[in-house]
Order: C-alpha cells, then structure tokens, then sequence
C-alpha cells in the first residue's frame, strides 16, 4: 500500500534521526574509532539484510539499522575528523566530508539508474541496497587502520598514546597540543 510503502521510506529516516541523537554518548565512552567501526559494521549488516530481506519487517528492521549508522556517523565522523586533524587541515578536511556526501549520493543515483536499466525490477531494487555492501566493507576495512582520537585518548589519561597519535597524523608539535587539550578539558 502506498502507507507501507511511505513507512518502508521513513523507517531509515526515524533510525537516522535516533542514530544522531544517541551516538555521542557512545562516542564519549568508548571512543570514536569504537563507534565509527560499530557503524560500518551496521552498514554491513543493513545492506545485506535489506537486499536478502524474505519479507517486509525485515526490511524495515534492516532499513532502521542503516538509518542509525548514517544518523550515528553524520555526529561521530565531523567530530573524529575535526579531533585528528591538524589545525592547519581542520577545515578542509570537514569540508571533505560534506563533499564526500553529496559525492556518494550522486554515485548511490547513478548507480542505482545503471541497476535499474539492467536488471528487471523484481530483483533490481535487491542489487540496488546489497552494492551498497562494497563501500561499507571498504568503511570498515579501513576503519581498523584509523588511529583513536587523540584528544579523546587525552581526555581519558592516556598521554603517551595520545601524542602518538598525534605524531602518526602529523601534527606539528604533539606535545604543546596534548598540553593545549587538557587546558581545554
């Protein structure tokens, strides 16, 4: 029905608004990397099970989960992004991020119009949520290969990681920001 079918749309859109609302405790606690790669793992997870759904509600449960990791990542990546990056890059590096949103919408678009003009549409709209699984495996891969924030590691008393951190990512003078962190805090 077309109740349904509004239903089917906006259940990825509540998970995104309670993603975003409850992900930055989360974050505080176990660290942005630990809640970065719990979202790509839910990436994983969402587009195989919404492409391999055998009925509607696991659909929406699998749509849902998708909506929590976008609404979870749109609060924890600006703020991991902004924590490692150098001042001097902090800025572009954000602006990056945005861009590469509106970049990967406009490849979801052209994608899915390449699905759809290929295959028949009882199985296109299939392949068009389960190719999302490539860059999400991809998310997560490289995921593991992120340093933890530094200032999130500072915060939680681990100086010695910290400014190791901070030298991994290039920052100019590890120690004066770890000592510009903890004033902060």
């Amino acid at each position: 029905t077309e109740a349904s079918l509004g239903f089917t749309v906006a259940s990825a859109l509540i998970g995104t608004v309670l993603g975003s609302l409850v992900a930055g405790a989360p974050a505080d606690r176990y660290g942005r990397k630990a809640i970065m790669l719990s979202v790509a793992i839910a990436y994983v997870v969402s587009s195989l099970g919404t492409a391999l759904a055998h009925d509607w509600y696991v659909l929406i449960a699998f749509r849902f989960l998708g909506g929590v990791a976008i609404g979870a990542a749109s609060v924890v990546t600006p703020i991991y992004i902004a924590e490692v990056s150098p001042a001097r890059f902090r800025g572009r590096l954000v602006a990056m991020n945005q861009l590469n949103i509106v970049l990967g919408i406009l490849i979801a678009f052209l994608s899915n119009y390449i699905i759809a003009q290929v295959l028949p549409p009882e199985t296109a709209w299939r392949w068009m949520f389960g190719i999302v699984g490539v860059p999400s495996v991809v998310f997560l891969v490289v995921t593991f290969f992120l340093p933890e924030s530094p200032r999130w590691l500072a915060v939680r008393g681990h100086r010695e990681r910290a400014v190791a951190a901070m030298t991994r990512l290039g920052f100019s003078d590890p120690s004066a920001e770890l000592l510009r962190i903890e004033a902060a805090d």
